[in-house]
């Protein structure tokens, strides 16, 4: 497994001549966001599923995929029902546990990190199995997970500090930082089979 220095490297070098377009990507995430706060029903018809297309545009992106990225980001209609399903499931087990402490919600939450990655390598799989194989795969690795984003600490607050402008290149390093974490722990698991 390559260090979280290594992993923000290569996702700095996946980014190269791509941090305008992948930072619109975030920009359009945010204003669909922001609407999803007007209600319930926007959130379920309008978020969830775009949230679930952005994390797995993100996995084919640094997988090579750099066409249409703003037409991939909406790719979670063409799979409505389990991109709800993932992300609803998701969302109420880390709630749940978030009610027993705060704690136990954020350890949780690292547990079911590689789910959106996993249901784009596994379609076949419902959204419960591939929660518990993202918690099977993140098995001792939500520390370094954990510690990759503490890494990013200073670009949110400097992304904060530009009234939130910043975020919009900060975002897409994260997440493209993510989805190579993912790519190593999948390396690792298959050679370790």
């Amino acid at each position: 497994m390559k260090s979280n220095a290594e992993i923000r490297a290569l996702a700095r070098q996946s980014l190269s001549d791509k941090w305008t377009m992948l930072a619109l990507v975030t920009l359009l995430l945010l204003v669909i966001s922001g609407a999803s706060g007007i209600g319930i029903v926007t959130t379920i018809f309008a978020f969830l599923p775009v949230n679930f297309g952005v994390e797995q545009l993100f996995l084919r992106f640094v997988r090579g995929e750099e066409d249409n990225l703003i037409e991939k980001m909406f790719d979670g209609f063409k799979c409505y029902g389990r991109a709800l399903s993932v992300e609803l499931l998701r969302a109420v087990y880390i709630f749940l546990w978030t009610l027993l402490l705060y704690i136990p919600g954020i350890v949780k939450s690292y547990s079911y990190a590689m789910t959106y990655y996993i249901a784009l390598d596994n379609p076949e799989l419902g959204a419960e199995e591939c929660i518990n194989r993202s918690m099977k795969m993140m098995n001792g690795h939500k520390m370094e997970l954990f510690l990759l984003d503490l890494s990013f600490i200073g670009w949110i607050l400097l992304g904060i500090l530009t009234f939130g402008i910043g975020l919009l290149w900060v975002v897409p390093y994260m997440k493209t930082a993510h989805c190579h974490f993912y790519e190593e722990l999948k390396a690792s698991e298959e050679l370790s089979i």
